[in-house]
């Protein structure tokens, strides 16, 4: 009686606690949003997936953190389910009673219908209880599970949202890779993935987390018993294989996922500059963007015959410049906050970026960069006479780029340098004390970071 008590306490308080996530989901619109989606198309909406999961979750949650794993388990599976639907069933309930929307401008009566079911409230919720029972139940017996199954299984499911959410990306994406429109069809529907789309995704990617472990592992061994002579050109092998994979790119996509694929290729760049600042020195940087601003904004400058500059010069001239421009400012700011450290550097550099935003849409500089509307008729660039005008044909400039960005990176992280960031980035006093100079390395960091 004990252990039944203890269950049954467990499950009501965590299904409180997720029958506040479904009220604030319900309340702020989100549940609402989602029913205009299809899960599965003409068959589970998102919004009730959405409600499904928030059960089950409650459940799983509830019994997860049991060390004994019996049927009680199953009982604190399901009041926590009952408790969250009880939750979403009072505010039918009130809402049926009190005008909410004066207060709660999303308490629709379309919001209402959806959590009743379909139903009137007399029966909707006694039907809600129970839907949200046998959730908490099924959500309540996955910690039973063997531990490779109940992976696959979450995996799978999880799968299944991902790939109904991104539907529309991937059905271009399958397209532009030539597949049959019919098989697309087969897959996906305007609203959502189909049925059959969705069972060959959880049969597809529960598979593969399946059996990816042992593959791994496998593939470790292997890895491990090859002769040290064998592995370097191996390796070589594999960099070949993904550097032609990364040229055909444009070749394999359409104008839209090699677009998608550029504006990716963009922020890799900034990452792999803002890992040197972050990553590597330890330097809480949030107003990092302002150097992407500041390059970008002098390369405009540079290039285009219409900006108060006039200069019009190459591309491949400006971007030096803008690169040296870029370092500049790394160092400027970097002066003013060498003794600060942690929260206050972050927030001195998320000013700095606040700054550079405001200035570049203010009107005090629109006659020199044009403000919200920014610089016109830059000059695209230009290799042996050839504009790089398309997304396909820009790809291969910010791949350079990229593959430029990431070998700095890689030649910094193991070089005196790099040693030297990574000291004070675990403790500045005792970076210090061994002779390294906090000034110069922070503004190399800085510098180099915005170049």
């Amino acid at each position: 009686m004990t252990g039944l008590r203890s269950h049954l306490r467990s499950g009501v308080r965590t299904g409180l606690i997720y029958g506040s996530a479904a009220l604030y989901l319900a309340l702020v619109g989100i549940i609402g949003v989602f029913s205009k989606r299809d899960l599965i198309s003409g068959v589970i909406p998102m919004s009730y997936a959405v409600l499904w999961l928030t059960m089950g979750a409650a459940g799983y949650t509830t019994v997860v953190r049991e060390k004994d794993r019996d049927v009680l388990n199953l009982v604190s599976g399901g009041v926590a389910g009952l408790v969250t639907a009880a939750s979403l069933g009072a505010l039918v309930i009130i809402a049926d009673i009190v005008e909410l929307r004066s207060v709660l401008v999303n308490a629709t009566p379309a919001l209402m219908k959806l959590l009743s079911l379909g139903l009137s409230p007399g029966w909707g919720v006694p039907l809600l209880l129970v839907v949200g029972t046998l959730w908490g139940v099924l959500g309540g017996a996955l910690p039973m599970l063997p531990a490779r199954a109940r992976r696959s299984l979450l995996v799978g499911l999880g799968g299944i949202v991902l790939v109904s959410v991104l539907h529309e990306l991937i059905a271009v994406l399958l397209t532009s890779l030539k597949l049959p429109r019919g098989f697309v069809r087969f897959l996906f529907h305007r609203k959502g993935v189909t049925l059959a789309g969705a069972v060959l995704s959880f049969a597809v990617i529960a598979g593969v987390t399946a059996v990816w472990p042992a593959a791994r592992e496998g593939v470790g061994h292997a890895w491990e018993t090859l002769p040290s002579r064998q592995r370097r050109p191996l390796r070589l092998l594999l960099a070949a294989v993904a550097f032609m994979f990364l040229l055909f790119i444009p070749d394999l996509f359409q104008l839209y996922w090699t677009d998608v694929i550029d504006n990716v290729g963009l922020y890799v760049l900034m990452g792999l500059g803002l890992n040197i600042v972050v990553g590597f020195a330890g330097l809480l940087d949030l107003g990092y963007v302002a150097f992407f601003a500041i390059g970008a904004y002098a390369t405009g400058l540079l290039t285009s015959p219409a900006s108060s500059l006039g200069w019009g010069l190459s591309f491949w001239v400006a971007w030096p410049i803008a690169m040296l421009m870029g370092a500049l400012a790394g160092v400027l700011l970097g002066i003013p906050v060498l003794r600060m450290r942690g929260d206050y550097l972050a927030i001195v550099t998320l000013g700095f970026g606040e700054i550079i935003r405001v200035l570049a849409n203010s009107d005090l500089l629109k006659p020199y960069i044009g403000g919200a509307q920014g610089i016109l008729q830059i000059p695209k660039p230009s290799i042996a006479g050839v504009q790089l005008v398309t997304s396909q044909q820009l790809y291969y400039l910010i791949l350079l780029g990229c593959l430029v960005a990431a070998f700095v990176s890689w030649r910094l992280s193991d070089s005196r340098v790099g040693r030297a960031w990574i000291a004070i980035r675990e403790d500045e006093d005792v970076a210090q004390a061994m002779g390294i100079n906090l000034i110069k390395y922070k503004l190399l960091a800085f510098a180099i970071g915005a170049t």
